[in-house]
């Protein structure tokens, strides 16, 4: 047969089919929609296409001919099937490319306006404060700047002039007047524990009618111009000051004058706050409701207390305040705004925060809307800064996962493009060997990929928009339309790699047919040396990129952003199961064929025709194991690390009570009541009770090398057995038993207390440097003795995180427990409450001088996610649903490529007598090498990359809150058995399953079909 020159016509179609029919005889699309012509290198149509005879000259001459069927409809047309899966694949993935960035800044943006809102008043909320006028200032001057009318108007224009993205929370902010310094009132009816008068800060603070219900009497107002020598004002108070001060609608209350006499305060009305909660209320804490407060000038011990309230003014009424001896202060208290605030907007928060406070903006505020001696103060600074270090701590863990399912998705996608390319590589052919030029066999198969890919991503993009609403859209853009760029090319790169020369006819596709070149030597040699790098970066510095240094140096902490995260670091999980997947695919060839001679001695053909086949497999597979390492790899990391969240708030809980539930009693060493231990030790959901003796504050000398004096820890007396068996169980501390013999003798010698009895004593590292390796003595409420450090623990169960010292309760002369540490698998908490109550006759809640009974399951729930922390959960989990579904498509994908071959195989090996039988066993068996290699490969690489990357990563920033009341050393990442084995075996069962189906279906399929004459395959 005469290949056709470059733009030759090539006359009457090569299969015998009529011309422009649109078909060929094998079912295949002739080239170019049926045209005779082939593309030249310019895109020009040959001679066959000029539309009419060579002489013609004119209009139509130079009109194209319309072609018959164009390229991309006929494509589609042809393929609606493979042309649907592609849409769906591109949808998928471009929803999800887009989803995740979207997704990050929601979190992260209800993280930190959660932190806000959850913030006390005190650390959120901008406090501008000015001092009134001096005394050079003349009084009706001073007067006039106190009243409601021109503090109001302030407040105005301090809003106005708020810098963005600083908003104003108009429905909780305040302003008013008050005395800096609490004033006493003179009055002998007022309570006065300990002989101290009570102390009132006078607060004339607007908008007392909108944030508090009347309960008795009516709001207070100033009839008149009020002055500083005014004698009486009206004022209010609330339900809670009224009750404990015993004041009534129509007392007054008389607070110190200045050169005058006493000011009257009469009480006209009592009300109750509406949301105590809201900063109005909270930020002053004595506003709505008094505090007895420790005088602690006076030098006696316990010191005396007096009761600290605050009277509310009618606004106006502030320039009495002047007539008192509390220095008035003019304040505004801006509670800030968080609809609009987002994740983005938290470094220019900081810094306009900064400014506020001492900076620009703080002069702006001085010259031009209060006066020279305004202040700024607000800690609203550091909870920006708690929510941007959380938000860098996390930003890189979840990298990982991104960057493992992105890798996953875009091999995938690559595998979709290769196997198209594949079903289509003799149309291919036959196009380069009748001159069509890469430039246009590109073109139209990027024309015709794009068509599909192009929708299809936007479709992905508009349901991440709805899906996933108010956020950026330019960074979902990017993303979906890096998806679509990547499905756009596969097909056409793919295509022009393998046609850059023209290909033999016939040859074999199930062999290697040379040696790895050395380009791809190199390449595979620089893979290796960036994962090693980025493995080894990571283990040095953890995964948080260059903000980790900043913060280090005691720079701000990083945004969160793409300067947080080192995305090499984060891609290390990758990179490890891209080297582990070549390094597999270059080796695995060679036991196989190795284990096909032995095989081929056996009787049967089916395990030497498998084992042949498998050993012979094409470099093709490389894709398909790089995606199955890589989810797996995914899977096993993103695993791990919900197990280790989940881990560390367990080892919270348990340091939170030592044990699976604690009874205590409030106080300085309380002991309880005798009988309680049996009676909890009798119900029926208790294995164990350990009762102890825990006494605080204990003192203890200094070793030589003492840094000070003494130094107060916890000394607690235990059983040793069963103290011994709880530690164990827990996991804090675990000891022998004979560590704490007892020295006999019960610590009592002739009639009264050993105090050279030396007692063998557990204890934390930081009391074991303090008392050295000699016996010390010890005094305490439990007896006096000395005591010898035997062992050393970071920490046990009585008293968890502190520092402590543990001795046998049987050698102290004071030996009543005081706690008791209780043990079971399914601890009821009502019946054990029920059974303290009843040596109380308290309910078994937390009360003053009751009980205390905690458990760890109550306390496992108080752990509660933050935004940032369940959206970080929430994409770690989505990412092990997709990798799971990216491998199942992998998978599909890698048996789709060789299911025509394969079933051509079965129908000639079932002309030479092979049974149904056989032939289900051999695609099984064919299967299952590269399948037990991609699980087996996908879990050891998944547990060497968590135990390689373990050392850099630290799950306490995920795991708990800065607020949280316990805290640990660390939360090292460990590898999760159900994370490596269920994927692995899920990867195995699927496989096996595709077999089975597939040769179920090519049972049902005549060999005749398979074994048409003239059919290449």
């Amino acid at each position: 047969m005469r290949t056709p020159a470059r733009g030759d016509g090539g006359g009457e179609p090569a299969d015998g089919g009529e011309p422009g029919d649109g078909s060929r005889s094998d079912g295949s699309t002739p080239p170019y929609g049926g045209h005779n012509s082939a593309p030249t290198d310019n895109g020009e149509r040959g001679p066959a296409g000029s539309g009419g005879p060579p002489g013609r000259t004119g209009p139509r001459a130079r009109r194209p001919a319309r072609t018959v069927a164009p390229w991309v409809r006929t494509r589609l047309r042809t393929a609606p099937g493979a042309a649907a899966a592609m849409a769906v694949l591109v949808v998928l993935t471009a929803y999800l490319a887009a989803a995740f960035p979207r997704s990050v800044e929601t979190y992260e943006t209800n993280g930190l306006r959660h932190d806000i809102r959850t913030a006390t008043a005190g650390e959120r909320v901008l406090a501008v404060t000015t001092a009134a006028s001096g005394p050079g200032v003349p009084q009706a001057k001073r007067e006039e700047g106190l009243r409601g009318t021109w503090v109001a108007q302030t407040q105005r224009r301090i809003i106005r002039n708020l810098p963005a993205p600083v908003r104003a929370d108009e429905g909780s902010s305040a302003y008013g007047v008050r005395n800096s310094e609490a004033v006493e009132g003179t009055d002998p009816w007022l309570p006065a524990p300990d002989n101290l008068p009570p102390r009132f800060t006078l607060a004339a603070q607007a908008g007392l009618d909108r944030h508090s219900t009347l309960r008795e009497g009516r709001f207070p107002r100033a009839d008149g111009a009020v002055t500083a020598r005014t004698g009486e004002v009206e004022a209010a108070v609330t339900a809670e000051t009224a009750e404990s001060l015993r004041i009534k609608v129509g007392s007054v209350v008389h607070v110190p004058g200045v050169d005058r006499d006493d000011v009257g305060v009469r009480i006209t009305g009592i009300v109750a706050p509406r949301d105590p909660d809201n900063s109005y209320w909270s930020f002053e804490p004595t506003l709505g409701s008094p505090a007895l407060v420790a005088d602690q000038t006076v030098p006696l011990i316990p010191p005396p207390r007096y009761w600290r309230a605050s009277i509310l003014l009618a606004p106006d009424a502030a320039p009495v305040l002047l007539g008192t001896t509390g220095e008035p202060e003019v304040y505004w208290r801006i509670a800030p705004d968080t609809t609009s605030l987002t994740a983005h907007d938290a470094p220019r928060l900081a810094s306009r925060i900064a400014s506020l406070e001492n900076g620009p903006e703080l002069a702006e505020l001085r010259t031009d809307v209060v006066g020279p001696a305004a202040v700024v103060a607000t800690r609203l600074d550091e909870v920006v800064a708690a929510h941007r270090s959380m938000r860098t701590a996390i930003a890189p863990v979840v990298a990982v996962a991104a960057l493992g399912i992105g890798a996953v998705a875009a091999v995938v996608l690559v595998m979709a493009g290769g196997l198209t390319a594949a079903r289509r590589q003799a149309e291919l052919a036959l196009l380069r060997s009748r001159g069509g030029s890469l430039r246009g066999i590109g073109g139209r198969l990027l024309a015709e990929t794009a068509v599909i890919a192009v929708p299809a991503a936007g479709v992905g993009l508009l349901l991440a928009v709805l899906t996933v609403p108010q956020t950026r859209l330019l960074p979902a853009v990017a993303a979906a339309s890096g998806a679509a760029l990547l499905a756009c090319a596969a097909l056409p790169v793919r295509a022009v790699v393998r046609h850059r020369r023209p290909l033999p006819h016939g040859g074999r596709e199930d062999l290697v047919r040379a040696r790895p070149s050395r380009r791809r030597t190199m390449a595979e040699l620089t893979l290796l040396a960036l994962a090693v790098g980025a493995v080894v970066a990571l283990r040095r510095r953890g995964t948080g990129g260059p903000a980790d240094a900043g913060s280090a140096t005691g720079a701000n902490p990083g945004s969160g952003g793409v300067g947080d995260v080192d995305y090499l670091v984060s891609a290390a999980p990758v990179l490890v199961g891209l080297i582990a997947a070549l390094v597999l695919v270059r080796l695995y060839p060679l036991p196989l064929r190795l284990a096909g001679r032995p095989a081929g001695r056996l009787r049967g053909a089916v395990g030497f025709l498998s084992l042949a086949r498998a050993g012979r497999a094409s470099s093709s597979g490389a894709l398909p194991l790089l995606a199955l390492l890589v989810a797996l790899t995914t899977a096993a990391f993103g695993g791990s690390v919900l197990a280790g969240i989940d881990g560390a708030r367990e080892r919270a809980a348990v340091l939170a009570t030592g044990a699976d539930a604690r009874i205590s009693l409030v106080g300085q060493a309380p002991v309880l009541p005798e009988g309680l231990a049996a009676a909890v030790r009798d119900s029926t959901t208790v294995d164990e009770v350990a009762a102890v003796r825990i006494e605080y504050g204990v003192s203890l000398p200094s070793d030589s090398k003492g840094f000070r004096t003494s130094l107060g820890v916890t000394m607690i007396g235990v059983e040793p057995q069963a103290y011994a068996r709880l530690a164990r169980q827990t996991g804090l501390g675990e000891f022998s038993a004979d560590t704490l013999k007892s020295v006999g003798g019960g610590g009592v010698r002739d009639g009264g207390s050993d105090r050279n009895r030396v007692l063998p004593a557990l204890a934390s590292p930081a009391v074991a440097e303090r008392l050295g390796d000699r016996p010390r003595d010890i005094q305490s409420t439990a007896g006096d003795f000395k005591v010898r450090v035997a062992e050393i623990r970071r920490t046990t169960p009585a008293s968890p995180g502190n520092d402590y010292l543990v001795v046998n309760a049987a050698d102290l002369t004071q030996r009543a427990p005081t706690t008791l540490l209780v043990t079971g698998a399914k601890l009821d908490g009502a019946a054990l409450r029920r059974t303290v109550a009843g040596f109380d006759g308290t309910s078994g809640e937390r009360s003053a001088g009751g009980f205390t009974v905690k458990l760890r399951t109550e306390e496992r729930k108080a752990f509660v996610n933050t935004p940032m922390q369940e959206g970080a959960e929430r994409i770690y989990a989505a990412a092990i649903a997709a990798g799971a579904g990216y491998a199942l498509l992998a998978l599909l994908l890698s048996l789709s490529q060789t299911a025509p071959e394969r079933v051509a195989l079965l129908a000639r090996l079932r002309t030479m007598g092979l049974t149904t039988r056989q032939g289900r066993q051999l695609l099984g068996l064919e299967v299952l090498p590269q399948a037990l290699l991609a699980a087996v490969g996908g879990a050891l690489v998944g547990w060497a990359t968590v135990v390689l990357l373990a050392p850099g990563v630290d799950l306490v920033r995920l795991a708990l809150t800065a607020t949280s009341d316990v805290s640990l050393d660390g939360a090292p990442l460990r590898a999760d058995a159900w994370s490596l084995v269920l994927p692995a075996v899920g990867v195995l069962a699927l496989a096996g399953a595709v077999s089975v189906v597939q040769a179920w279906w090519a049972g049902r399929q005549g060999s005749i079909n398979e074994l048409r004459a003239g059919e290449s395959r």
